[in-house]
């Protein structure tokens, strides 16, 4: 059993140390990060005229005020990964990266709920709907059933 979490985790760490995985996820992420501030941007405008704020206004206001300049940041940040043609490894800027995604998603979440709670409730069960899927398209295409990874296995 430990030998067969051993293998897992280094093929994993192979799979992460691949340059043009790395190039990927940077592309990826720059479309992420840029799509999701815009869409901050957008959703934000109807709200800068409007007052008081209600809940939901207030609470999608907040969140892309979080979101939005730690997304601007990450996406500067993404062009010193792809003229180095690699991904930083620092924490500070994995816990900016769940943050900036987490707030982006609940101020989006937020702003339907404004409009319709129905619409609310319908973004976020087919948002985890849609987390399913990628998840499950990105391991048919990376891993076998096994999880045996397209990378070459170490010696031991």
């Amino acid at each position: 059993m430990d030998d067969e979490i051993e293998r897992i985790k280094a093929e994993v760490e192979d799979a992460a140390s691949d340059p043009a995985a790395q190039q990927e996820w940077i592309r990826q992420s720059n479309l992420m990060y840029g799509g999701l501030g815009a869409a901050g941007l957008v959703v934000v405008q109807p709200f800068l005229t409007v007052k008081p704020l209600d809940l939901t206004a207030t609470i999608c206001v907040v969140a892309f005020a979080v979101s939005i300049p730690l997304l601007a940041a990450l996406l500067v940040l993404n062009l010193q990964e792809e003229y180095r043609r690699r991904v930083t490894r620092s924490r500070l800027v994995s816990f900016a990266k769940a943050i900036a995604q987490g707030s982006a998603f609940v101020g989006v979440t937020a702003a339907f709920w404004h409009i319709s709670m129905i619409a609310g409730i319908v973004f976020v069960l087919v948002a985890f709907f849609a987390v399913g899927v990628h998840s499950s398209g990105y391991m048919q295409l990376e891993y076998d059933g096994t999880f045996r990874s397209r990378f070459p296995r170490r010696k031991p």
